[in-house]
């Protein structure tokens, strides 16, 4: 993995945005009208599964996190993180399905779509799969007692800030994956780390100090600080260093997966 001044060049340049990224998302949600009912049990009952076992389950031996009821620490997280694990997964094993084993990609070049296309309306339908998740939880949340503040509103907000990060990250792997596995290895050795040690399931300042640093440069850090403020109703200044470190993280690894996955499909 070289990075000259030409690589430096396709992370910071823009990729041209047209009709055809979103004739790709369009064909991509025909599709999930087909789907659809094994697609909401994935992104929708799975992290219920997570609120009822770990945040009502757990928290009733563990009650309160610095004078929060756990339920209410934890929600927000779950919030976050939900869509994060399905733009992944939609970025990463979709997308190499599309491109390996069911050659979608190919097919679409037969119409008046360009690489580059394909590729941001990948991104973007990963990431509104995401975003869809994250979005049955707040409404589920707001059943619960666990939403009750407009301020959900900018944290949807964070929520798909995180989605198309990881949703570009996905795609980016698919870019150099040769098999299914290399997914595994990025689930098994990053994703699920990063679950856990980005104030998740207890504050950062119980980590130890080298591993607290490590996980402020995980963007599901800053999503998950973001997040919980806003849902608590608060709006402190560092929420938009949050949201400008995961628009930066975001920004460079959509170019990179555009760049690369482009090559991909040329080829």
């Amino acid at each position: 993995m070289k990075f000259g001044g030409r690589h430096t060049n396709n992370l910071l340049t823009i990729p041209n945005w047209s009709m055809g990224a979103l004739a790709v998302w369009h064909r991509n949600l025909i599709c999930f009208r087909y789907s659809i009912l094994v697609s909401i049990f994935w992104i929708a009952f799975e992290p219920l599964i997570y609120l009822l076992a770990i945040g009502y389950g757990l928290g009733f031996f563990v009650e309160e996190v610095d004078g929060t009821p756990f339920v209410k620490f934890f929600f927000p997280a779950l919030l976050a993180s939900s869509g994060m694990f399905v733009s992944f997964l939609e970025g990463s094993y979709g997308g190499f399905s599309k491109l390996t084993t069911q050659k979608t990609y190919q097919v679409i070049l037969l119409a008046p779509i360009e690489p580059a296309e394909i590729v941001l309306g990948e991104i973007l339908w990963a990431t509104s799969k995401g975003f869809l998740s994250s979005t049955i939880v707040a409404a589920v949340g707001a059943t619960q007692g666990l939403v009750d503040t407009w301020l959900v509103l900018p944290a949807l907000f964070v929520a798909a800030l995180l989605c198309w990060v990881s949703s570009s990250f996905g795609l980016l792997l698919t870019s150099y994956a040769k098999t299914y596995d290399w997914f595994i290895y990025a689930q098994s050795g990053f994703m699920i780390p990063m679950s856990l040690f980005c104030g998740t399931y207890f504050p950062l300042e119980h980590l130890p100090p080298f591993i607290q640093n490590l996980a402020y440069l995980l963007p599901l850090t800053h999503a998950v600080m973001a997040t919980r403020a806003l849902l608590t109703g608060e709006m402190p200044s560092i929420i938009f260093l949050n949201l400008g470190i995961l628009f930066v993280i975001g920004f460079l690894l959509s170019n990179w997966a555009t760049h690369r996955l482009t090559k991909q499909i040329f080829h």
